[in-house]
């Protein structure tokens, strides 16, 4: 990925931009405590969480900010396509002890430590920085300059500007072989960053998602797509490039409501058992994502747009709008 832009985890005078905390408990410890202690009637969090949008100000001039001397403050809009991914990407990292470690040799160690303070410091905006900066392309967001400051716009879509900044974390490579031997590529492999779940064209007998993605994983033979070639494509068993992930986000873009039977919460993903942590919902007549997860067993909503952007939920969530489902590698905890 291009580094043509600035990056708040490759400066020393990151902390500048930090106020230090005397907190005691991480934010996650307190939305832990908000459910534990919850009383009936009052089901939101006591105050808002990574709100949409947000102002991030820079002083002129410092040597962390040199690519934008003149701009004294940047204001961020339709920041809900990495709000709730952030929010996910928060609670996977406190409720697992050794997924920060793994996420860290893909995202960079600093990476991972600064989120993870930002967050528990509530320095909400300087954590959208921090994945602007250093995980987007400047191609993949949209800026102007207003007197004195920067707008940072991110209306588009969750998975261009967050699944797709994860580097290898997700990658996975299959081999293919033709019959032919005269076929002009007749050896191939076929890399993939992400995972792609294509919803089924007829329901099959089993739950729909693992049958997409054993689809997607599983050996197959298949015609030979190549020009002026008749041979048979052999396909192998899809695997990680760096073993399984501690997380996996399937996109669900293409699925429509009825082509879930139901939400599995369970799924077996190349040899390795994965359970539902989380999902982001999509509000086409708002053009606006959400998030829902669950800790302890216990769901909330989390929404950036609303005064109380975190609310402890009844039930588990109806997925009915659903852009994404991610499940974590099931652990001993």
């Amino acid at each position: 990925m291009e580094r043509d832009f600035c990056s708040l985890t490759e400066t020393e005078e990151l902390q500048s931009f930090i106020s230090h905390s005397d907190r005691t408990k991480t934010l996650f410890e307190e939305i832990r405590a908000s459910i534990i202690n919850n009383a009936e009637g009052e089901r939101s969090f006591w105050r808002p969480v990574l709100p949409w949008g947000g102002v991030f100000t820079i002083r002129a001039g410092r040597k962390a900010i040199a690519c934008t001397p003149l701009y004294v403050k940047i204001n961020l809009k339709n920041t809900c396509t990495i709000d709730g991914f952030l929010m996910l990407l928060y609670v996977i990292l406190r409720d697992n002890h050794s997924f920060p470690r793994e996420v860290g040799l893909f995202l960079g160690k600093r990476f991972v430590e600064h989120f993870l303070y930002l967050m528990d410091s509530c320095e909400y905006a300087t954590v959208k920085m921090l994945w602007i900066w250093d995980r987007m392309s400047k191609r993949q967001y949209r800026s102007e300059v207003h007197h004195t400051a920067l707008e940072i716009d991110l209306f588009g879509n969750e998975h261009e500007n967050f699944t797709k900044n994860l580097e290898n974390l997700m990658s996975s490579v299959q081999e293919s072989w033709c019959s032919n031997w005269s076929c002009p590529n007749r050896f191939q492999e076929h890399l993939h960053k992400t995972i792609s779940v294509n919803p089924p064209n007829e329901l099959p007998d089993k739950d729909p998602i693992q049958s997409a993605l054993d689809e997607f994983f599983c050996p197959r033979l298949e015609l030979c797509e190549e020009l002026d070639c008749d041979g048979l494509r052999e396909f192998s068993q899809r695997f990680f490039c760096h073993g399984p992930p501690p997380f996996v986000i399937l996109n669900m873009q293409m699925w429509q409501s009825e082509d879930l039977s139901y939400v599995p919460y369970h799924l077996e993903l190349s040899e390795q058992r994965y359970s539902l942590e989380g999902a982001t919902l999509f509000n086409r007549d708002e053009h606006h994502y959400s998030a829902a997860f669950q800790i302890d067993g216990y769901w909330m909503h989390y929404d950036g747009l609303r005064s109380d952007n975190l609310v402890l939920l009844n039930k588990p969530p109806e997925f009915l709008l659903l852009s994404s489902l991610v499940y974590i590698r099931s652990t001993e905890r």
